[in-house]
């Protein structure tokens, strides 16, 4: 007959378990028959026998002979390493003193930079060598590392107003090493800082660096200039005369055509910015 049979199971592999089910189960052997009565509470309750059995479930081993699976080896990462050789200082000597700057900021701040770099690094086979410059002084190239880094002066305008000749090698310093922004700052602040003293000198250097807007200017200034002769008497101009006398024979081509009556009315007509 059906019974609801209750079987605990132990094996060597897992903790024993409960499990509960509805069973069929042949009898080959004698039936061992047993009264109501001494069946009594313990196993007979509701009109329902609960047998206990102990089950142990025993089976040959499964093993077979282990080798090595073939496996793909992958290699420890070198992403430190390599942002590190970006992050790696190159070496300067400036008339003496040493000057240290990170290669990748250079690199991304100068194509002059970026060039000398990184033929420096193909040639030593990746170590960093000193580079020399040459006819610059350490004040001017540590003033143009600062902008490399922050985008701006060391001093205020003000400052390097009252100091032209050092704005001036920056600015060569700026053409040298192709950083525009540096070279535009530094025309900015030379022509908002004209005189009859330094026009002519600024108006050399702005054509032998290709300063367009800053020669333009420096032209202007001396075309509308209220003391000609304090610019003529000044060694700039003596200087322009024998260095670039094509630019100064175009100022005096313009200040001839213009008049003092004009003069007066286009003070001014220049503009920096």
């Amino acid at each position: 007959m059906p019974t609801t049979t209750q079987v605990k199971t132990a094996s060597t592999c897992r903790p024993p378990e409960t499990v509960q089910g509805t069973h069929v189960f042949d009898i080959l052997s004698h039936c061992m028959c047993i009264s109501r009565g001494e069946l009594g509470g313990t196993y007979l309750r509701d009109d329902r026998l609960t047998i206990e059995c102990v089950v142990t479930v025993r089976k040959e081993p499964r093993v077979s002979r282990t080798r090595a699976f073939p496996s793909i080896r992958v290699p420890a990462s070198n992403l430190k390493r390599q942002l590190a050789g970006l992050l790696e200082r190159a070496a300067f000597a400036v008339a003496g003193e040493t000057f240290a700057a990170h290669q990748l900021v250079l690199a991304l701040r100068s194509p002059v930079f970026k060039a000398e770099l990184c033929g420096l690094m193909r040639e030593a086979g990746g170590a960093a060598q000193p580079i020399d410059i040459e006819d610059m002084q350490p004040e001017v190239f540590r003033a143009m590392l600062h902008f490399v880094y922050t985008d701006s002066m060391d001093h205020s305008d003000d400052d390097f107003g009252r100091n032209c000749d050092m704005v001036r090698h920056l600015l060569v310093a700026a053409d040298r090493y192709a950083i525009e922004r540096l070279k535009l700052t530094c025309q900015s602040i030379l022509c908002r800082n004209q005189d009859v003293k330094n026009v002519a000198t600024t108006l050399a250097l702005a054509d032998q660096h290709h300063c367009d807007r800053l020669k333009q200017a420096c032209v202007e200034f001396m075309c509308f200039a209220n003391n000609m002769e304090a610019v003529v008497d000044t060694q700039g101009y003596k200087d322009l005369a024998t260095t670039s006398p094509s630019v100064l024979a175009e100022a005096m081509v313009r200040m001839s055509k213009v008049g003092k009556k004009d003069n007066q009315k286009s003070t001014g007509r220049y503009r920096c910015t």
